[in-house]
């Protein structure tokens, strides 16, 4: 049986294609809540099954986050060291089912998160120009 091809999957697979590094990291992050918002979930539902594939979905996330970074600075070796500890409280959180450890983990990855989209909206405004939908004026 052929499988039917699906618009939505090809767009995304094209959005993701075309976003900048900083946007993909940016998604990784997002995907990465998500998973743990939905782990959450299936912990308070005892449903451990969905609560350990999306703590292992959040796993990943981290792990290729760990991967590609460039541990060149200081910031870079400080930014791998709470991937780290971040990689550990999921862990915790799925081995012991521990709501607080999955808390934890969140906390930091919404903080990554967003000083994420900071760092993008920056650097969007240093290469398009302060003036977001103002023309020049001549």
């Amino acid at each position: 049986m052929m499988a039917v091809n699906n618009p939505y999957a090809n767009y995304k697979q094209k959005a993701a294609e075309t976003k900048t590094p900083g946007e993909l990291t940016l998604m990784l992050y997002e995907g990465c809540l998500k998973f743990i918002k939905q782990a959450g979930k299936a912990m308070d539902e005892e449903n451990y099954q969905d609560k350990n594939t999306n703590l292992i979905k959040a796993q990943n996330i981290v792990k290729e986050l760990m991967v590609t970074l460039k541990t060149d600075t200081e910031v870079a070796i400080g930014m791998l060291q709470m991937y780290d500890f971040i990689l550990s409280r999921l862990t915790d959180a799925n081995i012991n089912n521990d709501v607080d450890a999955l808390k934890e983990a969140e906390e930091f990855v919404v903080e990554f998160r967003d000083t994420w989209k900071q760092v993008i909206q920056i650097d969007r405004k240093q290469r398009h120009g302060v003036g977001v939908g103002g023309g020049s004026s001549k």
